[in-house]
């Protein structure tokens, strides 16, 4: 283990602080009293921000000379690949290193109760939805979440609860752990909210992402809990287990915790469990899903419905979630991270019913390994059939893959346009900001799908809307 191996730490250097998820974790070992350093090839706000305020010292660039002062541990990004000057030096000194979901799990997560939330699908979410509903009832729960709950203004903290909430990621840990992240976090319970393909770089389909999964259930101790979504065909396989409770959750008949009389507003939506009915300040029925299981979740470890219910009424999101960016000539422009089409096709569905009769404009940009690739070519025409108007961009990094392996955006829009959508293909932001700020009009919504900045384009689009 970790801690007994490396008992004697007293330094670490992060290759590649610059994470959300790297950057936590080096502040936090800084405040127990470790020297901490960092090294990234870019840091950018708000995690730039973050380590000059901790004083957490970040060289810019990688090269071996930031370890010269031979840190008694180095810890190592799972987006850092072999080449990397650091990491071959590491590697050549024979120096103690690690990957982050092994930090994790040793320094924090060890001694804790240790909440999971995985799936292919409203991970992020559901683990802010969970950590606030603990929050709100004065648990104080440790956190890590890939994204900012808006309750919190941050992704991850550290504290002395016993509770410790965590986003279990299927994607590998680093280039010498290829094993799923969620594989170090010794679930107690296991939250599993849906499974699809995804993830085409590392994983050759959907029985692969099936295997990691099941490896995941298989670490849930016999006094834990798996938790999944009970609906889900791709999960059912995995859910025939005997060395934990399984208690599935859902829409279906068969699910032990289970809504009824669903009740869809233009911002909210009700719904019905045996003896309570639950309020939500979201719409759509993939909310609806996610508060299921964290109801299942918060209620095996104690909190009662009205606790839950109080903590649903002041939850309020997660940036780049359907996040309203701003209003400008009364055009709304919203962020949002999907990128598979089931999330795309779910966030879209929501956005026309909290948008009923207002046009809806999807502008998309291919950037996540498995979107830049063709694996959901098909898929992402019918994704996009609750969007009035759809503008896609150029795929992202496109000279990395193989000309046979890259989505084909000419092909998408040409699929869009056949089936009667308004689809249009630009190459960057500064085209379609263009396009789209002179072919709006008041009333209009505009949600930008991307998991990367897309060039600044929430901001150039409210700007230039602001001066028409």
């Amino acid at each position: 283990m970790l801690r007994r191996m490396f008992s004697t730490i007293r330094s670490l250097h992060f290759v590649g602080v610059g994470g959300t998820a790297m950057a936590a974790v080096a502040a936090a070992m800084q405040e127990r009293g470790y020297e901490v350093t960092g090294s990234d090839q870019n840091v950018y706000p708000p995690m730039s921000n973050f380590l000059e305020e901790r004083h957490i010292a970040v060289s810019l660039g990688y090269g071996e000379q930031n370890l010269a002062h031979k840190p008694d541990l180095v810890v190592i990004g799972n987006a850092i690949s072999r080449g990397n000057p650091e990491a071959e030096a590491a590697l050549d000194r024979k120096m103690h290193y690690c990957s982050l979901p092994e930090l994790l799990r040793e320094f924090f997560i060890r001694g804790k109760r240790s909440l999971v939330v995985a799936g292919t699908h409203g991970k992020t979410g559901t683990a802010a939805l969970l950590a606030w509903v603990f929050e709100h009832n004065r648990l104080q729960p440790s956190f890590l979440i890939g994204g900012i709950p808006l309750n919190f203004g941050q992704g991850a903290r550290f504290t002395n609860s016993e509770w410790f909430i965590i986003e279990g990621d299927e994607y590998d840990s680093a280039f010498f752990d290829k094993r799923s992240k969620f594989l170090h976090y010794l679930p107690e319970v296991a939250l599993v909210n849906n499974l699809e393909f995804d993830h085409a770089d590392i994983f050759r389909g959907l029985e692969d992402i099936q295997t990691a999964f099941r490896q995941f259930i298989n670490l849930v101790p016999r006094n834990g809990q798996l938790l999944a979504n009970g609906d889900d065909p791709n999960l059912a396989p995995l859910l025939h287990v005997t060395h934990c409770p399984v208690k599935r959750f859902g829409l279906g008949e068969d699910n032990a915790v289970r809504a009824f009389n669903i009740a869809c507003g233009r911002t909210a939506t009700e719904f019905e469990i045996p003896s309570f009915k639950f309020h939500l300040n979201t719409v759509g029925e993939f909310n609806v899903r996610n508060a299921l299981g964290v109801i299942a979740c918060a209620k095996h470890c104690g909190l009662k419905n009205s606790q839950i219910q109080s903590a649903f009424d002041s939850f309020k999101g997660v940036k780049r979630r359907m996040e309203i960016r701003g209003i400008r000539g009364g055009v709304t422009v919203l962020d949002d991270f999907g990128h598979h089409p089931t999330a795309i096709r779910a966030t879209l569905q929501a956005l026309r019913q909290r948008f009923a009769g207002q046009k809806l404009w999807a502008v998309f940009e291919p950037r996540t390994n498995t979107t830049r690739r063709n694996v959901f070519q098909h898929e992402l025409a019918s994704a996009f059939a609750d969007a009035d108007h759809v503008v896609v961009a150029q795929v992202a990094r496109l000279e990395l893959l193989p000309p046979d392996q890259r989505l084909d955006p000419q092909r998408l829009i040409a699929d869009l346009q056949a089936s009667g959508k308004n689809a249009l293909y630009l190459p960057d932001a500064p085209a379609i900001v263009d396009h789209v700020a002179q072919h709006t009009q008041g009333d209009d919504v505009v949600c930008i799908f991307s998991n990367g900045d897309f060039g600044g384009i929430h901001a150039k689009l409210l700007e230039r809307l602001g001066r028409l």
